[in-house]
């Protein structure tokens, strides 16, 4: 079975905050992310809200059909926001405020505690936890030795790869990574930086059950419509069922 596909919306958020007006509006762009055949969708609340805010994250919860995936940082007050909206899944995420994008993957291992705090208040809520992290095997083992449901494998240095020996090399640490995830018993999610291009070998990873894409989604859909953009990553996904990538 193909990984489901979880459509992050937050670009088409960057576009309406550009001019400070009121489109495109990202709810909107989720609703025709599920009618192009999205699993999920996916939006980051910063704290500094630079693209989703708090009324996005609100009406999404109101109108999502599929799964509400909210990428957050462990920062006490955005988890607050996370326990009342209560989306489908949690995934903690690195937060710097100079960033452009994320930038690597959450450190379990040198957050442990402050990573613990967020986890367990989510869990007493009984909301689904997920963590982006480096494909890393001990930062997988620190996460599942908090008690989380899946990981999220951060694939930004594979989709920056130059050349094919750099790109099988990201690619393996994947696989290991997420070796050591199924065996723990986690769900094993991955995402940044794929496309349409690079998508293909990262699906096939085994026991690989969500990618999360929302640049390159987006980027597509300035040419073609954000339901054709969809549609066409779902087929990249189908496609790597059958089409091994070697």
């Amino acid at each position: 079975m193909a990984p489901r596909l979880g459509v992050n919306i937050d670009h088409v958020a960057t576009i309406r905050q550009a001019r400070g007006g009121n489109e495109p509006d990202p709810v909107w762009a989720a609703v025709v992310a599920e009618v192009g055949g999205a699993d999920g969708i996916t939006v980051h609340l910063r704290e500094d809200r630079r693209h989703i805010q708090d009324r996005d994250l609100r009406l999404l919860r109101e109108t999502v059909k599929v799964r509400l995936n909210l990428e957050s940082s462990i920062d006490p007050a955005i988890v607050a926001i996370a326990l009342e909206t209560r989306p489908d899944q949690i995934t903690f995420v690195p937060e710097r405020r100079a960033e452009v994008t994320t930038e690597g993957g959450l450190d379990v291992i040198g957050q442990r505690d402050r990573v613990r705090e967020a986890v367990e208040r989510c869990h007493a809520a009984n909301l689904e936890v997920s963590l982006f992290i480096d494909p890393d095997p001990e930062q997988v083992r620190a996460s599942a030795a908090l008690g989380v449901r899946a990981i999220e494998l951060h694939t930004g240095r594979y989709a920056d790869a130059h050349g094919e020996a750099e790109r099988h090399h990201e690619l393996a640490a994947l696989t290991q990574a997420g070796q050591v995830a199924v065996a723990l018993g986690l769900n094993l999610h991955a995402g940044h930086g794929l496309n349409y291009q690079n998508v293909g070998p990262v699906a096939q990873i085994e026991k690989m059950i969500e990618l999360n894409i929302g640049h390159s989604i987006v980027s597509r859909a300035v040419f073609v419509g954000l339901e054709r953009a969809v549609r066409e990553m779902k087929g990249c996904l189908d496609r790597s069922r059958i089409v091994r990538f070697d």
